[in-house]
């Protein structure tokens, strides 16, 4: 039986977003200033990261027995344009209880993007759309190329640096937010880069 495709509207509400069923075809989509944007799919390393970050912070989430945990690939409703606009990071971790019909992570303090090189544009608009999020208190880029992640972290006053803290190879990454520390390198553990 052949799939029934869904043409997105040239330009759609956050409501209309969320309650469009996608085109069809399986892909991940995201909302941009009204437009709807397909996601690139990442590769096997980009993945592999993204598991790993997930089962890590995860995991360090139940251990600590708080409320906060772990999601991926959910909605993030930016507070600029926010009629309009509808982002979705790699991960986030929410310190709010899940709901049942919860169509977006509520008040996310960490938001983790795993930076590939077909989505650099996009992941890089995103993070700064991220920062206009006021629950959020660290962003997290982690490199899919190389062992490198690249952290934003909101200070006392509010403000974001201009520069992000970058990690590298023999660093640890640290999370303030979660109470969070591992050497960078368990992220890439088990590709090519590891």
């Amino acid at each position: 039986m052949p799939r029934t495709l869904h043409k997105p509207a040239p330009t759609m509400t956050a409501a209309d977003f969320l309650d469009w069923p996608g085109d069809g075809s399986g892909r991940k989509f995201q909302l941009v200033d009204g437009e709807v944007r397909a996601m690139s799919p990442g590769s096997a390393t980009h993945g592999t990261i993204q598991a790993n970050l997930s089962r890590l912070v995860g995991n360090r989430l139940v251990d600590a027995g708080g409320r906060c945990r772990v999601v991926a690939e959910a909605a993030i409703a930016t507070r600029v344009r926010a009629n309009t606009n509808l982002r979705v990071p790699d991960l986030g971790v929410t310190c709010t209880a899940d709901a049942p019909g919860q169509q977006m992570l509520p008040d996310p303090v960490l938001l983790i993007e795993v930076l590939s090189p077909g989505n650099t544009a996009d992941r890089c608009d995103n993070v700064w759309a991220y920062t206009t999020v006021p629950s959020v208190r660290e962003i997290v880029v982690v490199h899919s190329t190389r062992v490198l992640a690249e952290v934003l972290r909101r200070g006392a006053d509010r403000h974001w640096p201009e520069e992000p803290e970058e990690i590298g190879p023999d660093g640890t990454l640290r999370l303030g937010s979660i109470d969070f520390a591992c050497p960078l390198r368990q992220v890439y553990a088990q590709t090519h880069l590891a």
